[in-house]
């Protein structure tokens, strides 16, 4: 199971920015840092999009069936009673 939650990845996100703006970071170092924060990037745009159509999937189910009001588990917010 996924230590991660979805609400931890705008730190990873801001914790990648603060690495790539370090002054002393130069050469091969800046080099590696880089290609470290094109693949987070990468993973955080895939991590987005699930998340989104994970949304997009319950508030179909809620709108056109009866009342499925369960919340997918990565979004960790208490479930909506009718």
């Amino acid at each position: 199971m996924a230590k991660n939650k979805l609400a931890d990845l705008n730190n990873h996100l801001f914790a990648q920015l603060e690495r790539l703006g370090e002054e002393d970071l130069k050469g091969d170092k800046l080099k590696a840092e880089i290609s470290r924060a094109k693949a987070i990037s990468g993973i955080a745009q895939n991590i987005i999009v699930n998340a989104k159509t994970a949304l997009e999937g319950v508030q179909f189910a809620y709108k056109y069936t009866t009342g499925n009001n369960k919340l997918p588990e990565q979004f960790k917010v208490k479930e909506l009673t009718s």
